[in-house]
């Protein structure tokens, strides 16, 4: 296992950054994945009995891809510290 100080001599500053900003990026990504998955699957089963549910469908699996958004404000606010 490698502590903090290696880790800074292994990757440096400017390293350690963009590994935090990769983290952020790929959380939030698989997070926003996962909740769609459950979200895509529901909407598509309440369409397929009702038509008219489309658009409640279509802003419900939107809503995750915020999650995404929150990510990058994360990784580069990381970057510009």
């Amino acid at each position: 296992m490698v502590d903090g100080a290696t880790a800074g001599m292994m990757f440096g500053d400017a390293g350690l950054k963009a590994l935090g900003a990769a983290i952020a990026i790929a959380g939030t990504g698989l997070a926003s994945g996962w909740a769609e998955k459950d979200i895509g699957s529901a909407a598509i089963g309440a369409m397929a009995e009702n038509e008219a549910l489309f658009g409640k469908g279509l802003i419900l699996t939107v809503i995750p891809e915020t999650i995404v958004i929150f990510g990058l404000v994360v990784a580069l606010l990381i970057n510009t510290a």
